[in-house]
């Protein structure tokens, strides 16, 4: 892996307009996600423009949040790369209007796949939502 990318230089990539991280995007989630240790995290709250029924977070929109920091990480070490394959597990519904702590990290690699693990979890500890994704790394 290359050396690991500040966000200014993630953001340099394209045109900031990311649903998931771009800060120009009216509409979208602006993740903002860094690298702790071995893994790639984040807070957010989010209102209820993004909910679903009343109380709940949208299911796409969860996954969204997985997604991101699935394939964001390898993008902040360096590597260019797609989802191939993703799955998710709603454990419970994840509300609108709390703190979520997302994290993903690495799970194992295999040529230019990388499988990643994701998760969403509520301010008591309890994960909401989990993710598995089949990263394409590509040039």
């Amino acid at each position: 892996m290359e050396q690991k990318k500040s966000r200014e230089e993630i953001q340099a990539l394209g045109d900031n307009y990311c649903f998931a991280c771009g800060a120009k995007n009216p509409y979208g989630l602006h993740l903002q996600l860094q690298i702790e240790g071995e893994r790639y995290v984040a807070e957010k709250t989010l209102p209820r423009e993004y909910q679903s029924y009343s109380g709940v977070v949208h299911g796409g929109i969860v996954t969204t949040m997985l997604d991101e920091a699935m394939g964001g990480y390898l993008v902040a070490c360096g590597e260019k790369a797609l989802t191939a394959r993703i799955d998710v597990r709603y454990r419970k519904p994840t509300p609108v209007g709390e703190k979520l702590a997302i994290a993903a990290w690495i799970e194992s690699r295999r040529g230019s796949f990388v499988t990643m693990k994701s998760t969403i979890t509520l301010p008591d500890g309890t994960i909401s939502a989990e993710g598995t994704a089949t990263m394409a790394v590509v040039e």
